[in-house]
This record gives C-alpha cells, sequence and structure tokens, in this order.
C-alpha cells in the first residue's frame, strides 16, 4: 500500500477516535445535568383561581356586548345586558302596586312595638331601592369608562357609594329580624304591603338576571355572544369566560409510575415551546388523590396518551411567568430533592 495512503488512514483513524472521546466526555459531562430531574409531565397553564364560565341565566337576546376579550372588570360588573323591555314594565307594575299597598297601609295607625316593627320594613324596603339605584349609578359609570376612557374617580366614588348602601341594608335587615321576633302576625294592610314587596322583589330579580355581570375581579378571556343572537341556560357555550390571571398555574399529568419522586411544594421547572431556551420557576401546589386516564400529549409525542396519570398542580413564581398565556402547552421537571 503505497505511504500517502497508510498516512490517510492513519489519520481517519484518529479523526474518528479523537471524535468518540469528545463524544463520550459530552456524555458523561451531561450526565449529572440530566440528573436533576426526577420526572418529566406534560402540561398546559391555567389561572390558579381556574377559570370561571358566565352564563345565561335566562333566555333572551343580546341587547349589548359591553367588554371584549382582555379587558380588566370588577366583580358585578354589567358584561353582558339582554333586552328586558318586558320586565321593566313588569317591575313598573309591581312598583305601583307596592305604592298603592303602601297608602293604604298607612292610613292605619300603629303604636308601640307594631309601629317599630312597621318602620323597621320601612326602613328595609328603602335600603334596597338605594342598592339599586346607586348599582345603576355605578353601571353607567363603568359603560362610561369604558367607552370613553380617561379616570376612574366617578366609578371609584359610585363604587364606595354602593358599598356604603350594601352596608346599610344589611344593618337594618338585622334590625328587622330582631324586631321580628316572635312578633304576631300583621294586620291584613301589612301582610298587602308585604306580598306586594314581595312581588316587586321578584320583578327585580327577573330583571336582574338580564344583566350578566362579572362574578369576580379579572380579565375577560372570551366573549362568545353577538348582538342579536340568542342565549337561553342551556346553550352549550358561555357567554363569557373570566379569570384572575393575577396568579397562574400549570396543571400536569404526571405518569403514575413517577407519582413516589414528586412532593407536594417540590421546585419545579416549567417550560414551554413559545420561549425556547427559557425555565420559568415554580414548585408543587398539590397532588390529586386520584389517578385517571390522561389527556395530554407527552413530552416529544403527538399522539394523546393512553397511560394513567395523576393530575399535579404547579404554581408559578418569579415575575417571568406573566408572559405565559392561558392554555399554553408546557412541560414541568421536577427537580430531584435536595
Amino acid at each position: 500500500m503505497p505511504k500517502h495512503r497508510i498516512a490517510l488512514v492513519t489519520i481517519s483513524w484518529l479523526v474518528i477516535a479523537i471524535a468518540v472521546s469528545i463524544a463520550a466526555r459530552g456524555v458523561m459531562a451531561a450526565e449529572p445535568q440530566d440528573k436533576r430531574w426526577q420526572a418529566v409531565a406534560p402540561g398546559r397553564v391555567e389561572p390558579c383561581s381556574g377559570q370561571i364560565k358566565v352564563a345565561a341565566a335566562a333566555t333572551g337576546v343580546v341587547d349589548k356586548v359591553l367588554v371584549k376579550a382582555n379587558d380588566k372588570v370588577f366583580a358585578g360588573e354589567p358584561l353582558i345586558q339582554l333586552a328586558d323591555g318586558e320586565f321593566v314594565a313588569r317591575l313598573a307594575a309591581a312598583e305601583t302596586m307596592v305604592a298603592l299597598r303602601q297608602r293604604g297601609r298607612d292610613e292605619r295607625s300603629v303604636t308601640g312595638s307594631a309601629n317599630a316593627r312597621r318602620k323597621a320594613r320601612d326602613a328595609v324596603a328603602d335600603a334596597e331601592l338605594a342598592v339599586y339605584a346607586v348599582r345603576a349609578i355605578v353601571d353607567r359609570a363603568a359603560a362610561e369608562l369604558r367607552a370613553k376612557g380617561g379616570p376612574d374617580d366617578s366609578l371609584t366614588t359610585a363604587r364606595s357609594a354602593l358599598a356604603r348602601a350594601q352596608a346599610e341594608l344589611t344593618k337594618r335587615q338585622e334590625e328587622l329580624r330582631t324586631l321580628e321576633e316572635d312578633s304576631p302576625l300583621p294586620t291584613i294592610p301589612e301582610g298587602q304591603l308585604s306580598i306586594a314587596r314581595s312581588e316587586y322583589a321578584v320583578a327585580r330579580s327577573a330583571l336582574d338576571r338580564m344583566t350578566l355581570r362579572a362574578p369576580i375581579d379579572g380579565t375577560v378571556l372570551q366573549v362568545n355572544v353577538r348582538v342579536g343572537e340568542l342565549v337561553s341556560p342551556g346553550s352549550p357555550q358561555p357567554a363569557a369566560q373570566i379569570a384572575d390571571l393575577s396568579a397562574l398555574c400549570v396543571r400536569a399529568e404526571l405518569d403514575e409510575r413517577d407519582l413516589g419522586s414528586v412532593k407536594v411544594k417540590q421546585p419545579v421547572s416549567v417550560q414551554a415551546s413559545a420561549f425556547p431556551g427559557r425555565e420559568f420557576e415554580g414548585s408543587v401546589s398539590s397532588v390529586a388523590p386520584l389517578v385517571e386516564r390522561g389527556r395530554l400529549e407527552p413530552p416529544g409525542s403527538r399522539n394523546q396518551t393512553d397511560v394513567d396519570v395523576v393530575a399535579i398542580m404547579v404554581e408559578l413564581t418569579g415575575s417571568g411567568s406573566a408572559e405565559l398565556t392561558v392554555g399554553m402547552k408546557a412541560d414541568v421537571y421536577f427537580r430531584a430533592q435536595k
């Protein structure tokens, strides 16, 4: 064999040997790194408080959609308004009947404890009307702020007034409850007025159901209705979804075979494909006491897993987690316990 060919073969073998040596050292160097994780589980980002589905409490046609996705709302703020003309008319008729019954009752004077109970009932009725009136002011202030923007001084003032009105109503109700303990049956005029007020309360409740309100302070995730659409309590899709995004979690599905290596408060690292090369810190907040069929894809797979899993809730920590989006897929790496 020619000398130059022998030299070439020798050099080739040396190159291969060096490459194998480097690869071996790389594997040895990576081995401790891999030991950082005791288990890996697929998951999805979600609000720690959960996603709240806002459904219609009555059947009706959507008249106004007052918010859109990503709007921040406060508890009690109107989100969607259904057509309520019929219910407004019923409420007006009930209000007229209350006024007539109250006039008839006032024609008969009472004294002593009966007079005290009468005043207490009137105070409760007046406090309820005050709550309704102030809440209407809050609704108008919220709608104006969302439409025009600017400072929210008017809304803040109105919400403070609503809180005071609700506190006053609670106080009056407690006073009436104390006076009515072991009280005799009311007179006929008093009874007729109580019935009229109850019918008014029913009409008011029916009207209130035509407004879909935010149950919590949070962010609107979805609005699934449009003006003119018919909605009902049995609709398959909620009218809107709201969540508190101030704290995010990851609901992971851990293979049941790895359950023994995971504990509550165990530190984890969360990685999302939308943010390559980044790790989000967190810790295990709860481990479900139930093994069930998995619904998410395991890491590196495109097929739904058919293994049995345990739901693990991971609470994200650090300001960087705010960049994650609800519903985003993420892989949870459980760190080895020290």
